[in-house]
């Protein structure tokens, strides 16, 4: 019964906006490199910590969470951050040398795909949220976030401290709606990617 904001659903227009937004900005978040990449994770990861209390308060509140699963929540989100900066790190810092049967060179390079839909549920609203979202930037892929209907409030504080910690405003989109959205970047041919975590429908 608490009023704690309000939300604007995304348009089919701000999607297809948000779409472009990101398929441009990809070449640049790729080409910055896992270690750059890692960096911002980790200071997000510290600013999760740091304003701990808020996130929980809006974690009681918009998803109805006890304290302790709460606490337990806020903490699993600066793993995940940390964890997927771990990872940029090894995985996309340089590229890996490969055997070579007849002495030629073979090397893998990791790079990012493209933009990647991230559309996460109600239950984790910002552990899953964040980390799907981690795991496509520290990979160097744009995303276009999708947060569950029932916790906008909960995702909109975690875009806006990933964008504080140093993640360009054209790289990570929040677009708030209903399974509408999801499906407008599901099918989009732009988009490169999807994490989901969902409804069997």
């Amino acid at each position: 019964r608490e009023r704690l904001g309000s939300v604007r659903i995304a348009t089919p227009r701000e999607v297809d906006a948000a779409i472009v937004s990101a398929e441009r900005a990809a070449h640049g978040w790729a080409k910055l490199g896992g270690p750059a990449r890692a960096k911002i994770l980790d200071l997000a990861a510290d600013m999760v910590e740091q304003d701990r209390a808020r996130r929980m308060a809006v974690l009681v509140r918009e998803a109805g969470k006890t304290l302790p699963a709460a606490l337990a929540e806020v903490r699993e989100t600066a793993d995940l951050l940390r964890y997927y900066a771990v990872e940029a790190r090894r995985l996309m810092s340089a590229p890996v040398a490969l055997k070579g049967p007849t002495g030629e060179t073979n090397t893998l390079d990791l790079r990012g795909r493209g933009p990647f839909a991230c559309i996460a549920p109600w239950n984790f609203p910002l552990a899953i949220f964040v980390g799907q979202i981690a795991a496509a930037l520290a990979a160097g892929n744009p995303v276009l976030a999708k947060p569950a209907e029932q916790t906008p409030g909960t995702a909109m504080l975690a875009v806006r401290l990933l964008h504080q910690a140093g993640v360009p405003t054209d790289v990570l989109h929040l677009l708030p709606g209903s399974g509408a959205v999801g499906a407008a970047l599901v099918k989009s041919p732009k988009v490169r990617g999807v994490a989901f975590t969902g409804g069997n429908d």
